[in-house]
């Protein structure tokens, strides 16, 4: 289950339960609420008072200092997309906990707003200097990769030269979600076609990852090899679906474009 949680009453929950128990004496209690509310995109604008307050959470804390409730909280505004989270969110990424501040960066990629563009920018530039990366950059201290699919969702083509140090990241993870950054504000196909020729990597989860970027970024001559990716038939349809509503987009107003016709008949095939 998402965020480790298990189901905290028998009984089925209801919106007005959920939001109520956000302000609940019971810790376990609020982190289901939060976690619910976002599994189940409940967009109830009397959710989002409760969630935000429960950003700034200090009772729900691991051993290490983690503060589980604030993750839920961060993963749930981004999954109801109202935009009087954006600027909580932007304040989470300066949370000591890895995983707010990745959980921030993504849902604030989700919201779409580009005011968090120049804090997601800060990020990156303390690890950058003279177009390398410092040693700093080069660890998992920052959630670099959410960091970098972000600022590529948002178009922020003014952080290319920061961007472009991370191509040669150390983790594998962190390197692709540049080169989808790249190819997004840089539309160069010299990215995509790094991204599908990472596909062989011998690591089913990187191959998983990879689907999931080359899904996100449209990039249609990836259709084939994705389509002959050794990883499940699931992940390559929601993938070659990306391309797909890519295609549908560039298509004349009445026909489907050739790619978008031959991406079906991918699908069909793994169906």
């Amino acid at each position: 289950m998402d965020d480790e949680l298990s189901i905290q009453a028998d009984a089925p929950l209801t919106t007005t339960q959920a939001i109520a128990n956000l302000s609940s004496p019971d810790l376990g209690l609020r982190k289901y609420a939060a976690w619910w509310l976002g599994k189940f995109r409940i967009e109830d604008p009397a959710a989002i008072p409760g969630l935000i307050a429960a950003l700034t959470d200090e009772e729900d804390r691991t051993p290490e200092g983690g503060y589980p409730l604030r993750r839920s909280a961060a993963r749930a505004l981004g999954k109801l997309k109202d935009w009087q989270a954006v600027t909580p969110l932007i304040e989470c990424l300066q949370c000591s906990d890895f995983y707010v501040r990745e959980a921030a960066a993504q849902s604030l990629e989700t919201l779409g707003d580009p005011s968090c563009i120049p804090p997601l920018v800060e990020m990156l530039a303390v690890a950058v200097s003279d177009g390398r990366l410092l040693p700093q950059g080069e660890d998992f201290s920052q959630p670099y990769d959410s960091i970098l699919e972000a600022l590529g969702t948002l178009g922020a083509t003014a952080a290319v030269p920061l961007i472009q140090p991370f191509l040669e990241h150390p983790i594998p993870r962190v390197k692709y979600a540049s080169l989808r950054a790249m190819y997004q504000l840089t539309q160069d196909n010299v990215y995509g076609d790094r991204l599908t020729q990472a596909l062989s990597n011998s690591d089913l989860q990187v191959r998983r990852a990879l689907l999931s970027d080359l899904g996100a970024i449209g990039y249609l001559p990836a259709a084939i090899p994705i389509s002959q990716a050794h990883a499940e038939n699931s992940l390559k349809l929601i993938a070659l679906k990306g391309i797909l509503e890519a295609q549908i987009t560039l298509s004349p107003f009445d026909r489907l474009s050739d790619g978008a016709v031959r991406v079906m008949q991918l699908m069909d095939e793994l169906l």
